[in-house]
């Protein structure tokens, strides 16, 4: 396995609003991720504290409202990852600039010189059968904490953030990274090489399922299973719901995606049943209160995939239909999906032969609304026999 480094537990997170409306950031090192929050009068009784219920604050929509200096969610989901290299940082090495007036971002609004850093969660033995754990768009490695443990026992199980998610980095376009999706199935070969794994089973959320077919594709000999939740399989799926799409505007884009209560929770309670609880919101949050990075990288993901998701939905279906696929593929279905319509599904893995199983009580983000549920599926879908 490639060696991993350790991430340290970042320090309590403390937010003043100030005037000017701009964040004061500190980096404590160049390797490691330090969400280092500081005003200019550190005792000011004005100051906003972050991530809790609006009700315990004042209700600024940037701040979620006021936040105590005790435990935060987001530190304990830190302190169970770990950070690893992988994929080359392509470009000039310049330092990025925000796109709005081009001004040069923070130290830590900056991504690797080198190789991209991407923050992971393991679970399991490292000699039990792999399964890595890929989120979808936008979400977070944090939605499959309750999927993780029910694969312990049998697998050895990773979670990872993709580029310009979570606590991974979040290059600006133009600047080492451009989110296109050819790039998102590049940076996908590189994690799992790094992982060192000969042989992995892939369960992937959402609209990322289009770019992890076509790695798959590609790398068949390597996989021993696909499971698929809740993927764009018809035209409909290709076009984003409005939720997402809003971010792909010009200024108005970069506005909301500014905005966690835009780009965290309203995406994620939008598209089904799921109930987002104040703890869970703070882990969800934490990115993009810590750096305007992670709102433009939301900018730039959202204008690829309206671009080129419809491309890659009709090559996925091509893949999966063709006599040629011999990958043992799932498709695991949340009933109550808002965004995706579950017309056309049933016929498909008819069509094409694929298992389908579905979760009458979950929408589109499966993990979220029924993660033990899908935690067991996961484990009773996945072949055993073969060993890394």
């Amino acid at each position: 396995m490639a060696s991993i480094l350790l991430a340290p537990s970042p320090p309590s997170l403390r937010h003043t609003f100030l005037k000017s409306n701009r964040h004061i950031l500190q980096q404590t090192t160049k390797k490691s991720i330090s969400f280092t929050c500081q005003s200019i009068r550190d005792n000011a009784d004005d100051g906003y504290l972050l991530d809790a219920p609006v009700s315990a604050g004042d209700g600024f929509s940037f701040s979620g409202g006021k936040y105590s200096d005790g435990p935060n969610p987001a530190d304990e989901w830190f302190k169970k990852g770990k950070y690893m290299k992988a994929h080359p940082v392509y470009g000039t090495g310049e330092k990025a600039k925000d796109p709005i007036f081009g001004l040069a971002m923070g130290g830590s609004s900056q991504a690797s010189t080198d190789v991209f850093r991407w923050f992971c969660v393991e679970s399991g033995n490292v000699d039990k059968p792999s399964v890595i754990l890929i989120h979808g768009f936008p979400s977070q490695a944090y939605s499959y904490r309750k999927v993780l443990p029910m694969l312990s026992k049998d697998y050895h199980a990773v979670a990872f953030d993709w580029l310009g998610f979570g606590y991974s980095d979040k290059p600006q376009p133009k600047y080492g990274f451009d989110y296109t999706l050819d790039e998102f199935v590049s940076a996908l070969e590189s994690v799992i090489d790094e992982l060192g794994v000969n042989k992995v089973s892939l369960v992937v959320q959402g609209y990322f399922a289009p770019i992890v077919v076509k790695y798959a594709s590609n790398h068949q000999e390597k996989l021993n299973d696909l499971i698929l939740l809740n993927p764009p399989l018809t035209a409909k799926h290709a076009n984003l719901p409005s939720t997402l799409s809003i971010f792909s505007n010009f200024l108005l884009g970069e506005i909301f995606s500014q905005d966690p209560l835009r780009a965290s929770d309203k995406a994620l309670t939008s598209c089904g049943p799921y109930k987002m609880k104040e703890d869970d919101a703070m882990v969800y949050r934490r990115p993009y209160l810590t750096s305007g990075s992670s709102g433009f990288a939301l900018n730039a993901i959202t204008r690829a995939m309206k671009k080129e998701l419809k491309k890659y939905v009709e090559e996925m279906r091509k893949i999966l239909m063709d006599d040629d696929w011999k990958v043992k593929t799932s498709i695991c279905w949340g009933q109550r999906d808002r965004w995706l319509d579950f017309d056309g599904v049933e016929d498909f893995c008819k069509a094409s032969k694929h298992r389908l199983a579905e979760l009458p009580m979950a929408g589109h983000h499966v993990q979220e609304d029924s993660g033990e549920e899908l935690g067991s599926i996961i484990a009773g879908l996945i072949s055993r026999k073969v060993r890394n």
